[in-house]
């Protein structure tokens, strides 16, 4: 399912887009508009609805994570990995995130023991252990911080919704920015065709979008809104270059064909994942696990 990177990363968030861009364009709008509201309306259900989501959203990260590091679905990853997330989703969901976070890191131990010797006796390089066992911490985020957040009995909801709001607008505009002005390249290294134009422009887009609804949803100081969508906007875009460094260490343009017009799962919650990791520490220093949402919002 991985596509080979044959021209170089395809056209990403904040992309300076070609003429043939627009038939994708329109694919990743319709995708959008099927998945934006099947996303609102789980994090709003919350509970085993949304534990369940996160869950399959995070074992799909990590069956794509394993065919770009290994070349083909490898179940010494998958086998330790997906019931590893699926006590952490439990888990999470119990109010228990740091039994969450060790049954991620004992599925991580698990797939770089499995990972460690090849089927005939021939043992791998350490950095190949060690990739294939990163797919597991990186699934972990997706599974567990939305369900730490959403766990939230007063601003669950709102912070997923401010959380969603700042990223997908980062993305949006981002991306608009970079088709409409084009302009210098921001890491040619990790991304030939992203543009300063196009991360100044989702900067913008998230920050904006992203006070408004913590204002609208729960009255956050308009000052300390903007600051918090910035600073989660600047991890989005983060996720994205990481995602994309990823892609570019081993040779593909998506991490699978899921997703008409975006690639696969990892290549649409790669920003959201790093975003909502923030989120979630910086609620959990202020108030704890248990009112994380209220620790990120409430200033």
């Amino acid at each position: 399912m991985i596509v080979p990177d044959r021209r170089g990363p395809g056209p990403g968030a904040n992309e300076q887009a070609g003429p043939s861009d627009r038939q994708n364009f329109l694919r990743r709008t319709a995708s959008a508009l099927v998945l934006a509201p099947l996303a609102i309306g789980t994090a709003f259900i919350g509970g085993w609805i949304l534990a369940a989501a996160c869950t399959v959203t995070a074992a799909l990260v990590l069956w794509e994570w394993s065919i770009l590091v290994s070349r083909a679905a490898d179940w010494r990853i998958l086998a330790p990995g997906l019931p590893a997330l699926c006590a952490a989703a439990v888990l999470a969901h119990n109010n228990a995130p740091g039994m969450a976070i060790a049954a991620v890191a004992l599925g991580t131990l698990g797939a770089a023991v499995a990972t460690a010797v090849q089927p005939r006796g021939e043992r791998r390089s350490a950095w190949a252990v060690l990739w294939a066992a990163a797919g597991l911490v990186y699934a972990g985020i997706v599974v567990t911080s939305p369900i730490v957040l959403r766990s939230d009995p007063q601003m669950g909801f709102a912070a997923l919704a401010f959380l969603f709001a700042t990223v997908w607008a980062t993305d949006i505009f981002a991306y608009l920015a970079g088709r409409r002005f084009g302009g210098p390249l921001l890491w040619p290294r990790l991304s030939p065709k992203k543009t300063w134009t196009g991360a100044v422009g989702g900067l913008a887009g998230g920050v904006v979008a992203g006070a408004l609804v913590a204002y609208a949803s729960a009255g956050t100081y308009p000052v300390a809104a903007g600051v918090l969508a910035l600073i989660l906007s600047i991890a989005a875009q983060g996720g994205d270059l990481l995602e994309s460094s990823v892609k570019r260490r081993f040779g593909a343009k998506d991490t699978s064909t899921l997703i008409p017009g975006h690639g696969g799962v990892m290549d649409r919650v790669d920003g959201f994942l790093v975003a909502a990791l923030i989120a979630v520490v910086i609620g959990t220093l202020r108030f704890g696990a248990a009112a994380s949402a209220r620790g990120l919002l409430l200033w």
